[in-house]
């Protein structure tokens, strides 16, 4: 796991083919607006929560985010622990994301 700047997110983001972003808010919170592409797992729900990280493709590189970036860093602690070798948490959350943000659908 490793913790990143929004900044450095971003770069790495857009220079990554293997990238899924991954919202780990809860539903009242992304009904504010999401990242654009990004996959919400609410990590709240708890085993589901598990169950739906072990449906991920591991050899992927995960961009993950929440409001403030606690629960993103526990999410990527945790698929750390499930054998995710590439799990990025953004530093600040949506609290200080700058970048575009769209309607969840």
């Amino acid at each position: 796991m490793e913790n990143l700047t929004q900044e450095e997110w971003v770069a790495q983001l857009k220079n990554d083919d293997n990238a899924v972003v991954l919202d780990v808010r809860t539903d009242a919170e992304i009904a504010e607006g999401i990242i654009p592409n990004a996959v919400h797992l609410d990590i709240y729900k708890g085993q589901e929560f598990i169950d739906a990280l072990e449906d991920l493709d591991k050899s992927k590189s995960y961009y993950v985010y929440c409001r403030s970036g606690n629960r993103s860093g526990q999410a990527c602690q945790i698929m750390e622990e499930l054998g995710f070798e590439n799990a990025y948490n953004l530093e600040g959350g949506m609290l200080q994301w700058t970048g575009d943000v769209v309607d969840f659908e």
